[in-house]
């Protein structure tokens, strides 16, 4: 018995789903008030290499939502925003301050699900205190995150976009908490998209 229809049948849901999040993202990053200004070539440049799977969203890289460290590693949250179609979506930066290359050490979570996602975020979940329930990160059919994967680490110095997808809390819950690994908890208030 062949598994090709079934593969195929996989990979065409996949790319509608990554193609639907994409358009979905795409359609709520617009602005009314007029062109954004083009990103700086430090900025370009301080993307880090290797962060596949992403979507620059447009997102104010000075607005800071919050901002946890660990060791070397910076992490800042540059928007949470509550979108159409019960998900909430994370956008940040990682800063690496440290002076080797870093590839998210558990940062994909101890998931057997989640063993393919290697140096990503997947182990990443939203805390809704009010409601008493944890939120665990988005995942296409093929059990990959809807999530930044640090796919060559971040060098020495250098900062990287992330982003991360989750199903959304109740209406009117709004502040959680972001955690992930060995990082502080950071608590944000969630925007409508």
């Amino acid at each position: 018995m062949s598994m090709r229809p079934a593969r195929a049948r996989r990979a065409s849901t996949v790319v509608a789903l990554t193609l639907g999040t994409a358009l979905a993202i795409a359609g709520c990053s617009g602005d009314s008030e007029g062109p954004q200004p083009e990103q700086s070539s430090s900025q370009a440049g301080s993307q880090g290499g290797g962060n596949d799977g992403e979507a620059s969203g447009g997102q104010d890289q000075n607005q800071v939502v919050a901002e946890v460290k660990g060791g070397d590693i910076t992490l800042r949250v540059t928007s949470a925003v509550r979108e159409e179609g019960g998900f909430v979506t994370l956008r940040g930066t990682v800063t690496n301050a440290g002076s080797d290359v870093w590839v998210a050490p558990g940062w994909q979570g101890d998931e057997a699900e989640l063993a393919d996602n290697q140096a990503s975020m997947a182990g990443a979940k939203l805390v809704d205190k009010e409601g008493r329930k944890r939120y665990y990160i988005l995942r296409d059919t093929e059990g990959r995150c809807l999530c930044t994967k640090f796919t060559l680490g971040v060098e020495a110095g250098k900062t990287a976009d992330w982003y991360a997808q989750f199903p959304a809390p109740p209406e009117g819950n709004d502040e959680v908490d972001f955690q992930i690994a060995d990082m502080p908890p950071a608590t944000v208030s969630l925007s409508e998209g």
